[in-house]
């Protein structure tokens, strides 16, 4: 063979190679452009919104949600959709928030006492004592108070929608707690709250910032010696398998929030928003009669399974703390909010 037909040959061999590559990019181009022609007619027939938190499904703060998901598909007609995605896949919830804040996530739950991180003014709701009963609590969170802390979180690009029920908070500890003097230097989780980690160091333990998902094995290490939280959630992070003593001084009431971003909110048209508005306020109710059922049927759980249960004078543990309400009369504007919880009969 000469030089010249070699030559040739390789010549159509790399035409070949580049037209079939010319081809391929041709193809993939039109594909590109056919997904993008469904995805966009699909879109106008359904929104689908994610919403992410770190609960475990059986929770009944879960469940509420999933009625809530129900609730906006059935008043859309199947127009707007929520998917859920829980157990922490997405992110923790301080991670969760800021997705919220940048538009790459919709909706998510997290608790006050994270919340107060970027909307300060909810760090009122993690004060000790602040509340007198269940009753009380949902009287200033169905009010006008609960009303204005959802709004003002909106200038953080977070829509509060709603808040759920977590019930009263209490500590769970390898040895038990009577009095406040039985914490003393005891290592306790705490979540990422200012305002959590100035209680447990008024009660005179050692407060440990710890995420939710990371807990268990920091009880199992003896990173920390106990925790606290509500009776659904000791029982269902089987975090009683650590910890044999659950004392209900029922320190804080710290409601967990429904917020949405508002790089999403502000796309919905008005009938969405009023869809998402009304299945949240419809899932409250739902989710607060699960709530009450779920707490009593974890304390029965836990003790079953060995737990001492204690109820200890909580007057005892309320005048340990009174100094983180009173440090508020510095602050007039967020006192003036706490007086007007107090005085919500």
């Amino acid at each position: 063979m000469s030089s010249n037909q070699s030559n040739i040959e390789g010549k159509v061999f790399i035409m070949k190679k580049m037209a079939i590559k010319n081809s391929l990019k041709i193809i993939a181009i039109f594909g590109l452009f056919i997904f993008a022609f469904s995805s966009c007619h699909n879109a106008k027939q359904t929104r689908t919104l994610k919403l992410a938190h770190s609960l475990d499904m059986t929770h009944s703060v879960h469940l509420g949600m999933e009625f809530m998901a129900k609730k906006v598909e059935e008043k859309s007609g199947g127009k707007l959709k929520i998917d859920i995605y829980p157990s922490g896949q997405l992110g923790s919830e301080r991670q969760c928030l800021e997705l919220l804040q940048i538009g790459s996530l919709a909706m998510t739950k997290v608790s006050g006492a994270v919340m107060e991180n970027f909307s300060p003014k909810i760090e009122i709701l993690s004060l000790p004592y602040i509340f007198r009963d269940k009753q009380h609590i949902y009287k200033v969170l169905d009010g006008p108070i609960g009303k204005q802390l959802l709004a003002e979180c909106s200038q953080y690009w977070l829509r509060g929608l709603a808040f759920f029920d977590a019930g009263q908070r209490s500590f769970y500890t390898k040895k038990p707690v009577r009095t406040p003097e039985d914490l003393k230097n005891i290592k306790l989780r705490v979540q990422e709250s200012v305002t959590a980690i100035n209680l447990v160091k008024a009660l005179g333990a050692s407060p440990t910032p710890i995420s939710w998902g990371e807990l268990y094995t920091a009880l199992q290490q003896g990173v920390v010696d106990g925790a606290e939280n509500n009776p659904p959630s000791f029982y269902l992070s089987r975090h009683y398998e650590q910890c044999k003593y659950y004392t209900l001084n029922e320190h804080t009431a710290v409601p967990d929030m429904l917020i949405m971003s508002t790089v999403f909110w502000d796309r919905l048209s008005d009938d969405e928003k009023r869809w998402i508005s009304e299945a949240a306020q419809e899932a409250t109710i739902h989710q607060r009669e699960l709530w009450n059922i779920s707490e009593q049927e974890a304390l029965a759980a836990v003790e079953a399974a060995g737990v001492e249960i204690i109820r200890p004078d909580k007057s005892l543990f309320a005048a340990k703390t009174q100094g983180l309400l009173d440090a508020y009369k510095s602050k007039p504007e967020l006192y003036a909010i706490i007086q007007k919880i107090q005085e919500t009969k």
